[in-house]
């Protein structure tokens, strides 16, 4: 996710920065040129790390910066398909939650938030799941699996899902803990399920004793 990338390139270093310490003002440049810029191959290019060569500088006609080859150290931010990731819910919408996860966000779609049915509660912006009365809102922390990376300047879209094993809110996977530990069910959905399957029996039971009765 995080990652150092070599890069070589020409940078111009525009009049108001020359007469000045070369390597500050090349520094300066580059910063100007990468920090915050998304990157299709780098991602989020976060900062400079290091410059590591410098040629000497070339002027161009009819410009009156000055051209460096450059090689230097970025900083940057780029997840990868399949890749687990932990963020924070920003915000819930009807049709998904937007996860924060470092200098980006992604979307978990209402139907990859649990295995389990889920609505949207509008007025307290939350999920809910039917059978195993888990919430979502925003604030919680979550861990997730990365499914889909676009990449483009000026619209990113990364999907995640938290519908696999080990995957959820970070207060679901402790409850699953726990639970694992003491023996019960394995989680909310399947505790839901053994009750649902426990009441089922009973009236099936009363049903029977009703019958040899008569």
């Amino acid at each position: 996710m995080y990652r150092i990338a070599t890069v070589e390139d020409k940078i111009r270093v525009p009049p108001e920065k020359l007469g000045t310490d070369v390597k500050k003002a090349i520094k300066s440049a580059i910063a100007d040129q990468f920090e915050g810029v998304v990157n299709s191959r780098l991602g989020v290019i976060l900062s400079l790390i290091s410059i590591d060569k410098v040629g000497e500088g070339k002027i161009v006609p009819n410009d009156p910066g000055v051209y460096y080859d450059c090689e230097f150290k970025l900083m940057t931010f780029k997840p990868e398909i399949h890749e687990i990731v932990y963020g924070k819910v920003i915000d819930n919408t009807e049709f998904g939650s937007f996860i924060r996860m470092g200098p980006m966000d992604g979307l978990i779609h209402i139907s990859q938030l649990m295995d389990d049915f889920v609505s949207f509660d509008n007025k307290n912006s939350l999920f809910l799941g039917r059978e195993s009365k888990r919430t979502l809102k925003e604030g919680d922390l979550v861990r997730a699996r990365v499914i889909s990376i676009s990449l483009k300047r000026g619209e990113n879209k990364i999907g995640l899902t938290m519908r696999q094993p080990g995957l959820g809110g970070l207060a679901w996977i402790i409850e699953d803990k726990k639970r694992k530990k003491t023996g019960g069910p394995k989680s909310e959905a399947a505790a839901g399920k053994a009750e649902k399957g426990k009441k089922l029996k009973q009236k099936l039971k009363q049903k029977q004793n009703k019958k040899s009765d008569n």
